[in-house]
């Protein structure tokens, strides 16, 4: 039999030793089987012992993970080159100036090519059909010997199906797509500038500490419009580093055709977003966020893909399928949208490649996953409540081409970029999903606490103050997998949107509007208001995880809620945007609660809490409101009673002596 080596060598070396040793001994694929060992799985379980039972499931992922990457390594060369595939598929300039177009449209008849470069002439350039449904073209240079199709040109591929019809598509590689003022569908331009935008800051170190400021470039401005990356560049970037976060996570910059969608509906993946500006300017503000120190996540949605036909990804090929699954698999009920078969050669080439295109081209330094648990089980989350069995983690119920997909993503960005980040955002609280690959997990760095805000949220809107439940409070702050990093955040996005408040409006609602000024006296509703906005705040950040999250604005206690400009609001862009001058106004008391939340950034910084060890809760008192715990050295002590304050409050330390104090007032 074969002696299997660990994953845990180079790119392509990985399996290759793998390779090597089957076909020395004679053994195929088919043998790997039972043989397959996780090279660190009792790491896993004596972290949790109570996934012994389940220790079949874990080797059953994690030999279709080994059988993928021996199936790269057979044919692609590793994974190395196969997820390099931006640079065959799509459009590529050759060194003579040729242009090399490559497609994957496996159900069509025909493929031809249209645009500017040949006045729309819609038979004049076929594609060659290639094995596996890949389509090839080839346009020699211009007399001049400059490239045969222009800088900023507009292109389509024409498909013909085997039934007759003539569609128009974008090339899914497609790198910028535009739309004209008043037009619904988007074009694909040909984007190859003459002096392409060089980077010139290296990548900031990975901080032990992660505190991310969740942004949205198109509202980032007090102006009713969409932003630019310029703007943000300018006039957000500084706020973010004044703050004392040192990672931004972009939101919605991955093409999407519908702007309300919040980024969620993506239609062209490697295309970023063009209603902000050029990929050039992107380029520029991830550089001068490095420059910064300030690491820039993606949001990245691989989950699932808008439904779009003529400017998406959908029936690319005129075919239900191609790179989804056939309805009603492939179909997406609450979202109305299309879902990947993970378990396609060109789909996982697709994916792979887009997510280093990111890191190579945009210089990005990570993800945050958007809708993993959909794509963890085959029911997507609908209608399923979890309870923390374990049960509900392993079974038939699993979708295991998206966990293996999963794995496999996180396999090969941290091999290649082993400072990578990735995050992922899961209400399920799948087990070992950040656990290193090879001890079983799926290899992500952090989940997001997503009960976390869910509970702030709930609190202040049934209870009263004197109904709040510490010994509840502290649960949910602390109830996370042991070894398994979470970024713990008050609110994001999500409390923001319309339909429901941010913190800042439930505890303050209409009085923002008319006593946030510190020339008149505070009332009772602002007093409390701001006070509990910062307790919150500092709690979740102290108790609540490994890293903290934070969404743009609501640093400040940003009024209001937000709304992209739609039908159902006259197209308003009056709440799609942040009030970032109501900060800049020495009178307002959201100034109050910037400085609080830059101070608290910046004490942990000095004291690395995040970075620590969970924190040791000595006290969570009902009847006196209080919290006691400690955490990197730092001893946080909370109040939350609403009308009684404690003089010589005798509370629990490690450590004896005297200890300097920071009030939030």
């Amino acid at each position: 039999m074969p002696v299997l080596c660990s994953l845990a060598v180079s790119p392509s070396g990985r399996l290759a030793a793998v390779g090597a040793r089957l076909a020395w001994s004679g053994e195929t694929m088919a043998d790997l089987g039972d043989n397959v060992t996780i090279p660190e799985f009792s790491c896993l379980l004596q972290m949790d012992p109570y996934l012994k039972p389940y220790e079949q499931d874990f080797r059953r992922r994690y030999e279709l993970l080994q059988k993928q990457l021996f199936l790269l390594e057979e044919a692609e060369g590793g994974f190395d080159q196969f997820t390099r595939s931006y640079n065959t598929f799509g459009v590529q300039r050759r060194p003579d100036n040729s242009l090399y177009f490559k497609e994957w449209a496996p159900a069509a008849e025909a493929l031809f090519l249209t645009g500017d470069f040949n006045g729309w002439d819609k038979f004049s350039h076929r594609y060659t059909k290639k094995e596996f449904g890949k389509w090839e073209l080839i346009l020699p240079p211009k007399h001049d010997n400059s490239p045969a199709v222009d800088h900023n040109s507009k292109l389509k591929v024409v498909v013909h199906t085997k039934e007759g019809q003539r569609l128009y598509r974008i090339s899914p590689w497609a790198k910028y797509v535009t739309k004209e003022e008043k037009a619904i569908i988007y074009d694909w331009v040909h984007w190859d500038p003459p002096q392409p935008y060089i980077h010139i800051h290296p990548r900031p170190k990975k901080p032990t500490s992660l505190r991310i400021y969740e942004a949205h470039v198109g509202i980032g401005s007090p102006e009713g419009k969409i932003a630019s990356y310029n703007n943000f560049t300018t006039n957000v970037l500084p706020r973010i580093k004044d703050l004392g976060y040192n990672c931004i996570q972009l939101m919605a910059i991955m093409e999407h055709a519908y702007y309300a969608s919040f980024g969620y509906q993506i239609t062209s993946f490697f295309a970023a977003s063009s209603r902000y500006g050029t990929p050039d300017e992107l380029k520029q503000l991830i550089d001068v966020a490095h420059s910064m120190g300030i690491l820039v996540l993606l949001d990245v949605v691989h989950s699932h893909a808008s439904k779009n036909t003529e400017d998406g990804l959908n029936r690319f090929d005129g075919s239900d399928s191609c790179f989804f699954h056939s309805p009603p698999r492939g179909e997406h009920s609450l979202w109305d949208s299309r879902l990947f078969n993970y378990s396609s050669w060109e789909v996982l080439r697709f994916l792979l490649s887009n997510l280093r295109w990111w890191l190579e081209e945009y210089r990005f330094d990570g993800f945050r996953f958007d809708g993993i648990t959909s794509m963890l089980y085959h029911h997507h989350g609908i209608g399923t409540g979890f309870t923390g069995d374990y049960s509900e983690y392993f079974g038939l119920q699993v979708d295991e081409d998206s966990v293996v997909y999963l794995m496999l993503a996180n396999h090969v960005l941290h091999t290649l970029y082993p400072d990578c980040i990735t995050v992922a955002e899961d209400v399920s609280g799948m087990p070992a999903l950040c656990r290193k690959v090879e001890e079983g997990g799926l290899g992500f760095d952090y989940r997001l606490a997503m009960a976390v805000p869910d509970k702030w949220i709930q609190i202040l809107k049934e209870l009263k103050d004197e109904e709040w439940n510490i010994g509840n409070i502290v649960h949910t702050l602390t109830n996370r997998r042991y070894g398994e990093k979470c970024i713990a955040y008050a609110e994001s996005h999500d409390q923001a949107l319309v339909g429901d408040k941010s913190l800042a409006f439930w505890l303050m609602d209409k009085e923002m509007y008319t006593n946030m000024s510190s020339l008149i006296p505070m009332t009772a509703i602002i007093d409390r208001g701001m006070q509990l906005h910062k307790m919150i705040r500092l709690i979740t950040h102290g108790l609540g995880g490994e890293g903290y999250l934070n969404f743009m604005g609501n640093e400040f206690g940003h009024p209001e809620w937000l709304d992209f400009p739609r039908e159902g609001n006259n197209q308003s862009y009056h709440y799609a945007r942040r009030q970032f001058n109501l900060v800049d106004m020495d009178h307002l008391r959201y100034r109050q609660l910037y400085a609080f939340d830059r101070d608290m950034n910046r004490t942990e910084d000095k004291y690395g809490w995040l970075a620590a060890p969970p924190a040791f809760v000595s006290a969570k008192h009902e009847e006196d409101k209080v919290i006691v715990f400690d955490r990197a050295n730092v001893l946080f002590i909370f109040n939350f009673h609403p009308n009684k304050s404690f003089q010589d409050y005798r509370v629990a330390v490690e450590a004896p002596g005297k200890y300097p104090s920071y009030h939030c007032q």
